[in-house]
C-alpha cells in the first residue's frame, strides 16, 4: 500500500486501511466484517482462516463488497458468491499437484494422513483422498487432531502403527510445528509431505531442526527463483527486519491484483470490479507487484505457477517449479 500510494494511488486516490481483529474466531470474524461493511470500505482482505471466511463472507456478499481471502478450503468458492476471491490456491487445485508428487516422485505406496478437524483440515483430507483416488498410493490411516492441540504423541503413534510409507500432514501452523517435533521425538524417518502450512517460515522457526526434511507444495514462497519475488523479499526484510511468509506475499500481490482490476474498470465501482475479477489475467512483466503471472476463473479461484520445497538447514529450498493448471 505504501508503494501504491507513493506512485499516485489507485485512479489518483490514496489507499486508506483499517484493521479489524477477528481473534481467529468465526463469530468475531462475522461481526468484524459487518463493522467493515458499516464503515463503507471498498474491499476486504481476510479472514485468512477457512472456518472464519465461510461464516463472514455472507456479510460482504450482501453488501456487494469484493472480499479477498487466503483460506484454502475448496468449499469457499463453491457457494455461488460473486464477491469472494482467493489469494491462495483452492485445495481442489493444490491437491492434484501434491498427489502427483506423492505417487510419481516420492513413490509412496501407502500414506497416513494427519489432519486438523476443522473446515480447512477436513477439506484437505477429502481433497487429497480424491486426488489419490486412481493412483498407486493408498491412504491407510486418517488421524484427526484438534485445532490448537499441544500433544501429538498419540497421533504420531497411530501413524506409525499404520506402517505407512509416509505421512501427509495437513494442520495449521503452530500444530504443524508441534507435530514435526513429535515425529522427530518418536524417531520417524520416513517422508513427511504437506502443503503450504507445513513448511511455513513460522513453522520452521518453531520446529527448529525437526523441520528439516519436511516437503511441501507451496503456492508462493520468498525463496522462489523469480526476480520479482526475490525483490519483494528484499524489500520486506528491509522494512520489517524478518522474512516474509506466504501470508505477506498473498497480501502484497493481492493489493496489486485489486489495483489492476479497478484500473481495468476505470472507476471505483465494487460490482464492476468484482465482475472484472472473474476473467482477470495479470502479467508480472506488466504489473511486477503481482509477482507472478496470475489469472482468475468464474468462481474467484486463481491459477499460477507453484513450487515444491524441502526444508534444509532451517530454510525452504525450492526443488521444483510446478506449472499453472491452465498452462499450455
Amino acid at each position: 500500500m505504501k508503494e501504491i500510494n507513493a506512485s499516485g494511488g489507485i485512479l489518483g486516490k490514496k489507499i486508506v486501511t483499517t484493521t479489524y481483529d477477528t481473534q481467529t474466531n468465526p463469530g468475531v470474524a462475522k461481526g468484524q466484517t459487518q463493522k467493515a461493511v458499516d464503515d463503507g470500505v471498498f474491499a476486504i482482505f481476510g479472514p485468512v482462516f477457512s472456518g472464519s471466511i465461510m461464516v463472514s463472507m455472507a456479510e460482504s456478499k450482501k453488501a456487494e463488497i469484493p472480499n479477498f481471502t487466503g483460506g484454502e478450503a475448496a468449499s469457499i468458492t463453491l457457494q455461488g458468491n460473486p464477491y469472494i476471491f482467493r489469494t491462495s490456491f483452492t485445495q481442489s487445485a493444490a491437491m492434484p499437484k501434491v498427489a502427483r508428487y506423492i505417487t510419481d516422485q516420492a513413490k509412496l505406496k501407502t500414506l497416513a494422513v494427519i489432519y486438523v478437524n476443522n473446515d480447512f483440515g477436513k477439506g484437505g483430507l477429502d481433497a487429497i483422498k480424491k486426488a489419490l483416488g486412481n493412483s498407486a498410493t493408498k491412504v491407510v490411516a486418517e488421524v484427526s487432531t484438534d485445532s490448537g492441540q499441544v500433544d501429538f504423541s498419540s497421533a504420531v503413534l497411530k501413524a506409525k502403527q499404520s506402517n505407512a510409507d509416509g505421512i501427509f500432514a495437513y494442520t495449521n501452523e503452530e500444530e504443524s510445528a508441534r507435530l514435526l517435533r513429535e515425529l522427530r521425538k518418536q524417531g520417524w524417518s520416513k517422508p513427511v509431505i504437506g502443503e503450504t502450512t507445513l513448511t511455513n517460515q513460522k513453522v520452521i522457526e518453531l520446529a527448529g531442526d525437526a523441520a528439516n526434511g519436511a516437503i511441501a507444495h507451496v503456492g508462493v514462497t520468498v525463496d522462489a527463483p523469480i526476480p520479482t519475488v526475490r525483490a519483494y523479499r528484499a524489500k520486506f526484510e528491509k522494512e520489517y527486519n524478518y522474512i516474509s511468509d506466504h501470508n505477506g506475499i498473498k497480501g502484497y500481490s493481492g493489493m496489486y491484483i485489486l489495483k489492476t482490476a479497478i484500473e481495468k474498470v476505470g472507476k471505483l465501482d465494487r460490482k464492476a470490479v468484482a465482475e472484472a475479477m472473474h476473467s482477470l489475467k495479470v502479467s508480472a512483466a506488466q504489473v511486477p507487484g503481482v509477482l507472478m503471472d496470475v489469472s482468475f476463473d468464474k468462481n474467484g479461484d486463481l491459477d499460477r505457477e507453484s513450487f515444491m520445497v524441502e526444508v534444509k538447514g532451517g530454510k525452504q529450498v525450492v526443488t521444483a517449479t510446478v506449472p499453472a493448471l491452465g498452462a499450455k
